[in-house]
């Protein structure tokens, strides 16, 4: 096997073992102790992160920064994976900014001049808008972490209505949507799945009083649990085509909303009574496009927002 070759394969190899002995590799590559060390020191000097452990029971072990190895792209793949990262700009706070922002330099800086020009060229002419918000959202990289190893975590949370409180939650997922990132979380204060703006998290840490995580490893981002409503009231709306468009657009949305064949609509659902002023805001927005049915309060809360409205034009 050409030295080239046999060092690719064994970067590739050392990354997956992670742990591993000199003579297991030698065995694997049919070659020489001597010479896996020579090719250990080669891929040192690449950037792997390899580091040696003495005694009986010693090795080698890749430390957790692993450096992937080299990996070919076309000129289309390089340019789609630059739009795809660029795209990310749009939000103010990342799970991986850093990180983004270095493979964003890569990709660009390591392409030969006329593809940097056609990249040059191509931002002028494509791009994936997204709404620019104010709000940070700091403790991102922390809830996807705990979503991924089911920890359980302490947050200060500030609502809309309310100062900064504290919750203890266990993560289930971080999702953007309309230039906000949100969490969806099992809450143990309301004993049920909630979702969080995470640019209302005002700090985050793992939780040491011990309460038990739940097991929530087989719930998925494309089926996350559903949140329950607190203190439920029915909300019964009718909606035009372009009502049941505007309402497409919202993916809190998506659950509620039923089509029908010529392409009207309806939301028929428990919503938490608490939301009623978010719920009077947005069926105002909707404007002709939809006739509200119940609850009677939401009704009452709409008028009187639209006489107060009324008034400042008078």
């Amino acid at each position: 096997m050409p030295k080239s070759k046999r060092l690719m394969e064994l970067m590739m190899t050392v990354n997956r073992k992670r742990r591993f002995k000199v003579q297991e590799l030698a065995d694997e590559f049919g070659v020489s102790k001597r010479t896996i060390l020579r090719d250990l020191q080669e891929l040192s000097e690449l950037g792997v992160p390899l580091y040696s452990e003495v005694g009986p029971n010693g090795g080698y072990q890749v430390l957790r920064e692993r450096v992937l190895p080299p990996i070919a792209f076309t000129e289309e793949e390089a340019v789609a994976m630059f739009f795809a990262v660029h795209a990310l700009r749009h939000y103010s706070s990342l799970p991986f900014e850093a990180e983004s922002v270095s493979a964003l330099n890569k990709f660009y800086l390591h392409m030969p001049g006329d593809v940097r020009d056609r990249i040059d060229s191509m931002k002028h002419r494509v791009d994936f808008i997204t709404p620019t918000r104010r709000g940070d959202a700091p403790c991102l990289s922390l809830l996807l972490d705990a979503a991924v190893r089911q920890k359980v975590l302490d947050i200060e949370y500030e609502t809309k209505e309310s100062e900064a409180g504290c919750r203890k939650i266990q993560p289930v997922c971080i999702y953007a949507h309309n230039g906000l990132w949100y969490c969806t979380a099992y809450c143990f204060l309301r004993e049920g799945f909630r979702v969080f703006r995470c640019d209302r998290i005002r700090t985050a840490s793992e939780d040491t009083s011990g309460t038990e995580k739940r097991d929530l490893g087989e719930i998925r981002l494309s089926r996350k649990e559903a949140v329950m409503p607190e203190d439920p009231v029915r909300l019964q709306v009718e909606l035009s085509r372009a009502g049941v468009q505007r309402c497409e657009a919202e993916l809190w949305l998506a659950p509620m909303l039923q089509v029908r064949e010529d392409g009207c609509g309806s939301i028929d659902a428990d919503v938490s009574r608490g939301d009623m002023p978010f719920y009077t805001e947005f069926l105002i927005g909707l404007g002709y496009e939809a006739i509200l049915k119940s609850p009677e309060e939401l009704r009452d809360a709409v008028r009187d927002r639209l006489t107060g409205l009324l008034d400042r034009y008078r």
